[in-house]
């Protein structure tokens, strides 16, 4: 190492390092290439749309306003990219909670890689109708509120045009899917978070030219805060619950067999769940607003009743939505935390897998005895990563609440998606510089 270089701060080094290797060098701009695509695309829009109309549409409504930063702006765009890689998410959620319930799936599941890229294909295949029902649903909420932004849309109205429509965004769907699978096998990270990524933080510089407040040591108290929440953020995220484990190896020397004892460590992750919780819990949340909004023009009870959801459930960002809004997402989030943790820890079968080794955890019979200890230690670690994934869903109702920041409070779900996507990609660098004797960012 050069002397300019030892005098480099250690991630600018670890930079120029990156790039001076060909094969990651690659890797980098390919990923990068792909994002480029991912926002060319999202600025590709439908046709057929009245852009006055739209703009009028998202004009104070607070859930568009919500479903287009996690589309990147491309649903304000109202382009063929519009519904994100969510509905593919939302299939892959599916596949992961049926495959301990049906026993072909979980028979898939256990035949190693070509099942898993089995479950892969059957995922693709379910993403294609969510998102034409998504697609649906959504559109038939924005012309509600824009005075049909989408010209001649219904299959009462134009079945030829609205079947286009929504095949336009499956494909626009499936399309990012593939260039998140691009990005997953030529490039670095994983490709469908890394195009989420793209999105949420291209939303960011759009925020900022509206910021309504004029005390500059509130925007400075936000920073702060902001700063605080991303340590949060990773500690939680790192956080790990590491159980002793011992084990038994047999070698044979001249002819003889010795018993060599090991030592090792399961690390149980306080957050086993990742950010799975806090999509479930959005999307139900949204889900009542949703239904609700197509019944809000009707007279009658009908009327306000739907008027009542609406105003209960229109949450999104800023610290908009009532109490209630955010006390029931913080409790949808810590169920849902539990329940995303347990089908995720049944599956890795980590009791027989000791077993099968000849391995054991110090002072716990093997076996049944294993599994209830261990059952024990995920329960109390996942209160933890349950309140501080619940915590983080509703911050922004404490931001709106003390403060009038309200143009830089991207949803929490996001702000989670945005570090936990950095780290994940920062790893997968960093062992692409340990390979070739380079010393990495974490180190």
């Amino acid at each position: 190492m050069t002397v300019q270089a030892a005098q480099r701060p250690r991630l600018l080094q670890a930079m120029v390092d990156a790039f001076r290797q060909e094969d990651v060098r690659r890797k980098l701009l390919f990923t990068l290439a792909m994002l480029v695509v991912f926002r060319f695309v999202a600025h590709v829009p439908l046709p057929n749309i009245d852009r006055e109309a739209l703009k009028q549409a998202f004009e104070g409504n607070a859930l568009l306003d919500f479903l287009s930063i996690f589309s990147g702006g491309a649903l304000q765009n109202l382009s063929v990219a519009a519904l994100g890689v969510y509905p593919y998410i939302t299939a892959s959620i599916i596949m992961q909670i049926l495959q301990p319930l049906v026993p072909s799936l979980r028979a898939l599941a256990e035949e190693g890689e070509q099942g898993r890229r089995r479950i892969q294909v059957i995922t693709h295949w379910v993403a294609v109708p969510l998102a034409m029902v998504q697609g649906y649903g959504q559109i038939l909420f924005i012309n509600a509120q824009g005075n049909d932004v989408v010209r001649d849309f219904g299959f009462q109205n134009d079945v030829l045009g609205t079947l286009a429509t929504l095949f336009t965004l499956a494909a626009g769907t499936m399309f990012l899917v593939w260039l998140g699978e691009l990005i997953t096998e030529h490039g670095i990270g994983n490709g469908v978070s890394l195009i989420i990524f793209g999105g949420i933080v291209a939303t960011l510089p759009s925020l900022i030219p509206s910021i309504t407040t004029t005390s500059i040591l509130t925007v400075l108290a936000f920073a702060v805060g902001a700063l605080a929440l991303i340590y949060l953020v990773v500690f939680f995220q790192e956080a790990q619950r590491r159980v002793p484990v011992q084990y038994a190896r047999s070698a044979f020397r001249g002819g003889r067999m010795y018993r060599q004892q090991g030592q090792s460590h399961i690390p149980l992750r306080v957050n086993m769940a990742g950010m799975i919780p806090l999509i479930f819990a959005f999307s139900i949340m949204i889900l009542p607003a949703t239904i609700a909004s197509y019944f809000i023009n009707s007279g009658g009870w009908v009327g306000s009743v739907a008027r009542f959801f609406v105003d209960q459930f229109q949450g999104g960002r800023g610290g908009s939505g009532t109490g209630w809004y955010w006390l029931i997402l913080f409790v949808l989030v810590v169920i849902f935390t539990f329940f995303y943790t347990m089908v995720q820890y049944q599956q890795q079968q980590i009791a027989k897998n000791l077993q099968r080794q000849g391995a054991f955890i110090p002072g716990i019979r093997p076996g049944p005895p294993t599994e209830a200890y261990l059952m024990r230690v995920v329960t109390r670690i996942t209160w933890a990563g349950a309140f501080f994934l619940g915590f983080v869903a509703i911050i922004p109702f404490f931001v709106g609440l003390f403060t009038d920041v309200r143009a830089l409070t991207i949803s929490s779900t996001g702000f989670l998606i945005v570090v936990a996507v950095v780290l994940d990609t920062m790893k997968q660098l960093e062992a692409q510089l340990l390979m070739r004797n380079y010393e990495g960012f974490i180190r």
